[in-house]
């Protein structure tokens, strides 16, 4: 069984083509610039040309594009985008006009003369591509795909404050981090980017949907130092987003997530000590610009740290010597691609049928 494993970050776009005939050690990887990332070069290349602009697609990942257009708009250059597209930027499509872009229909995109910049966050024919260079095979049994939604909040609830809502209606509704897997079609309505890219998935092939973080943390386990500890703090530092999780197997006793570039290294090791032992606030968090707090489980809390804590994501470094003591996690040899893992993980949670496949090479998950 071979199944395409794509973690959407910030940053990077990292990938794992898993395939059940072998070990998962050689199973092929890339770790790519993000599509936001290449859409924002894509942008600095319009506006270095003092080209017109026109953005097409579908909702994706902003961050670095969104920066890149900014600058294209403060350079007096003209930017067009279809509404689909342009919610990228902001759900509310009176806000984008208000930056200065020009909402445009798929018939009049057509006619304009225009450098153009497709949002996606799924490019499934660059992957087979990229994989076909390489004789590998491109044909997938399945697509699990991650990213981080806020969602499209209500008009005047802030952005922060609905994703953190929506992290915590999910394990209060089933407290385990495998509660996150979702079928394309089970997907809140809100959570318009992950619908989107889970569409795109399903498109090509039976699809599941985890959230990045999550994610991270679920492929974290799959670490022997971590798997051997029953408790543990996992703390994931992406490019954009901290989240930290106090588990008990998959079981949440408590999380919080922040902006990794709103905090220091020390906030990082406050935040961590105070989420194992109870204290942390969700007024602390938010005020600090950060999404939010929760405790679920307190027979958990003690003082001290738990024996392990697992630190993953491309800002890991920042914890490098730490008081923390982190066990930098490598599953199966390779940190990058955890949330990868934690993707097979949901995949095989969505549909069943793909359980015994994937279990076979990775194992058993604790529950």
């Amino acid at each position: 069984m071979r199944i395409l494993a794509i973690d959407v970050g910030t940053g990077t776009q990292d990938i794992l083509l898993f395939d059940s005939a072998g070990p998962v050690e050689n199973s092929p990887k890339l770790v790519l610039p993000s599509p936001t990332a290449i859409a924002a070069a894509r942008i600095r290349r319009a506006t270095a040309a003092c080209r017109p602009l026109l953005i097409t697609g579908s909702i994706a990942g902003g961050g670095p594009c969104a920066w890149a257009l900014e600058d294209h708009l403060r350079a007096g250059l003209p930017a067009f985008a279809t509404p689909d597209a342009a919610r990228t930027f902001d759900d509310d499509l009176d806000r984008v006009r208000a930056l200065g872009v020009t909402l445009v229909s798929d018939d009049e995109a057509v006619r304009l003369d225009a450098d153009r910049v497709i949002l996606r966050d799924l490019d499934l024919d660059a992957i087979r591509t990229a994989l076909a260079a390489f004789e590998v095979p491109a044909d997938f049994d399945g697509i699990a795909v991650g990213c981080l939604d806020h969602g499209e909040a209500p008009p005047g609830t802030s952005d922060r404050i609905f994703r953190f809502d929506h992290l915590a209606r999910v394990v209060r509704g089933r407290n385990d981090l495998l509660a996150f897997a979702m079928a394309p079609e089970g997907l809140p309505p809100y959570l318009t980017r992950a619908r989107a890219i889970a569409a795109a998935a399903q498109a090509d092939a039976p699809a599941a949907f985890m959230d990045t973080g999550p994610a991270a943390a679920l492929g974290a386990l799959h670490d022997e130092r971590v798997a051997a500890s029953p408790e543990r703090l996992v703390l994931n530092l992406g490019n954009m987003h901290l989240l930290g999780f106090h588990l008990r197997g998959r079981t949440i006793a408590s999380l919080f997530e922040h902006h990794t570039g709103e905090v220091t290294d020390a906030q990082v090791e406050t935040f961590a000590r105070r989420l194992a032992d109870g204290s942390l606030t969700n007024d602390e968090i938010f005020g600090s610009k950060g999404h939010g707090a929760l405790h679920l489980d307190r027979s958990l809390v003690a003082p001290g740290l738990p024996p392990v804590v697992a630190v993953t994501g491309p800002q890991r470094g920042r914890l490098a010597g730490s008081p923390l003591r982190p066990t930098f996690v490598a599953p199966f040899g390779d940190m990058m691609i955890a949330g990868c893992f934690g993707l097979l993980r949901a995949f095989a949670e969505v549909h069943p049928w793909a359980r015994d496949a994937v279990e076979a090479r990775l194992g058993p998950i604790a529950a």
